[in-house]
């Protein structure tokens, strides 16, 4: 399941956020590459130990704990520390390839497994040429370009790659979520139910049948979650 989740962090938390990378140091993508990507991944990258790529992730990690629909569709029980990129000039690319199933970071020695993967788009699709997010799921192709502050979420598993930028500079926000819910379709029908009970609830207030179906919701839960 891809979800567009609009305004995931707000714009004046896109302008600090800016504030700090801007004015860093960045370093050769490859960094924190696998074996494959790193040898299709030519972009910039804020090191994860620089004092802003720290300061800035605060900020991501503080804003998405506010969005309830980040948190309905991906269930997070661990988020990878956010990083930050950038595609300008003759760094302006990342080809095709898939995520690593488990991320370490380094500066804690904590596993992620990548269920998720998100995109948080730190620039205006104006401000830059190019650059598109294409994700390969089993329905096709999808191009992905969002205004700043908006997040792509989409399973970790899918092929993807981030299309040349020709002019300006995409710079944006990238992790790794580890899902409660481990099984895809078993996240995709609680998001679905979740949903559904929030536009009753709008509707029909707070019924039997409302109630009914939040008790099915967190019963599957209880069954599901890997804690």
């Amino acid at each position: 399941m891809m979800l567009h989740v609009p305004q995931a962090i707000s714009l004046e938390a896109v302008k600090r956020i800016r504030r700090l990378i801007d004015a860093a140091s960045w370093a050769d993508g490859r960094i924190t590459a696998g074996t494959q990507s790193a040898q299709v991944k030519n972009n910039r990258q804020l090191p994860e130990d620089s004092p802003a790529s720290r300061d800035a992730r605060l900020i991501v990690l503080d804003e998405l704990g506010k969005s309830a629909l980040f948190f309905s569709a991906a269930l997070p029980k661990r988020i990878y520390p956010p990083l930050f990129n950038r595609y300008e000039g003759a760094a302006n690319s990342f080809g095709n390839h898939v995520d690593n199933a488990v991320r370490t970071f380094a500066p804690t020695g904590e596993n992620v497994r990548t269920d998720l993967s998100a995109t948080l788009f730190l620039c205006d699709p104006d401000d830059y040429d190019g650059g598109e997010l294409m994700v390969q799921d089993t329905y096709g192709a999808h191009s992905v370009k969002l205004p700043a502050g908006d997040l792509i979420l989409y399973p970790a598993a899918s092929l993807h790659r981030v299309e040349p930028v020709t002019r300006g500079a995409r710079i944006a926000s990238f992790f790794w979520i580890q899902s409660m819910i481990r099984d895809v379709e078993r996240r995709r029908l609680l998001f679905e139910m979740d949903m559904a009970i929030l536009q009753l609830r709008q509707t029909q207030g707070e019924t039997e049948p409302v109630v009914s179906l939040v008790a099915c919701y967190h019963n599957l839960m209880r069954m599901w979650a890997e804690l």
